[in-house]
């Protein structure tokens, strides 16, 4: 049996069997490690993580189920877009498997996804780290693992959420509504290389958009996005951002969404994001080669519709793919 190239991580706890044929669904085409044998990395594009922790989340969540139902959600989708008439089948994708878990241990549980990350980078340079989290604390930690493998890279944060996550350390800790803060204090990333899109209605107390300002962190209502066009403000995000870091990091926590949009987000409120504009928004970034990692964080599958907001993170994750497929194109 081949040696996992991971300690810090556990095969899928859940996985389709991969029989593949011409007009292959998401589940026949991404690939596991295998069992027995060597595995060649060297054509691999894209590796996925999944991190299902949720111990860390302010609020109730069971967003630790994420990565599963994503994964049992990929039966329900092709590997044709046929918006972009691009087949992502060209792509190969590796689905790596969970972070290990402790019971009670969020510092425990952290490590390993910093060790994970760290450890990926270190494995297979080339491809692209994509993360199924998990609440949004692991955000900050899969950042800081990207930095301990590239610490000489200058990193930038593209954000989409509702909220900037710039809660206060010392009251809350590293949870879901401290990552971003806990990385600009910690020296990660620069507070003038976070640009967030999505903010908006009564959902962040004024302190935090006066930090926000206070550290140069650039942000766009969800307001301003829609006057502006949220494909123009997601085009200078990347201009000014790839203009300044060697990396851009993109995470989308899926209370981006408008609570009609995405119910299974536990801080999903009204006024936020349509689906088809983070399809947009998402794809657009991924032809960008300066976004080099993606996460999709706080989804709760015990709360969802009919699988709707489980199906609309799988659907975001695959126009990220579909962006990355038409660089330089």
């Amino acid at each position: 049996m081949m040696n996992y190239p991971y300690p810090q991580l556990e095969r899928p706890s859940f996985k389709w069997n991969r029989n593949v044929n011409e007009d292959p669904k998401v589940h026949e085409w991404i690939q596991t490690i295998p069992d027995e044998g060597d595995m060649d990395w060297s054509n691999v594009d894209v590796t996925i993580l999944g991190v299902p922790l949720s111990r860390s989340s302010i609020s109730a969540s069971a967003a630790s189920e994420n990565p599963d139902a994503m994964r049992r959600a990929w039966k329900s989708f092709s590997t044709y877009n046929i918006d972009y008439d691009i087949d992502l089948s060209a792509l190969r994708v590796v689905d790596l498997g969970d972070t290990r878990q402790h019971v009670t241990d969020i510092e425990t549980c952290h490590r390993h996804v910093v060790e994970a990350m760290e450890s990926g980078r270190k494995i297979h340079p080339h491809t692209i780290p994509l993360t199924l989290g998990g609440d949004h604390s692991i955000t900050a930690m899969l950042i800081k693992g990207l930095k301990r493998a590239e610490p000489h890279n200058r990193i930038g944060l593209l954000q989409f959420d509702t909220h900037f996550d710039l809660r206060d350390l010392e009251t809350f800790g590293p949870a879901n509504g401290t990552p971003v803060r806990n990385l600009i204090e910690s020296g990660t990333v620069k507070g003038e290389d976070v640009y967030n899109i999505g903010l908006h209605g009564f959902f962040n107390v004024k302190s935090l958009k006066t930090y926000a300002d206070q550290v140069g962190l650039q942000y766009v209502t969800m307001r301003e996005a829609r006057r502006r066009g949220v494909e123009s403000v997601v085009n200078e995000a990347i201009k000014k951002l790839s203009e300044k870091v060697d990396t851009i990091y993109m995470t989308v926590d899926m209370d981006v969404l408008d609570m009609t949009q995405g119910p299974a987000a536990p801080a999903s409120t009204p006024g936020g994001m349509r689906t088809d504009e983070l399809f947009e928004a998402v794809t657009l970034a991924g032809t960008s080669p300066h976004v080099k990692a993606m996460d999709i964080v706080c989804l709760d599958p015990t709360k969802d519709v009919g699988d709707f907001t489980i199906k609309a993170a799988v659907h975001t994750m695959l126009s990220f793919l579909t962006g990355l497929s038409m660089r330089g194109k």
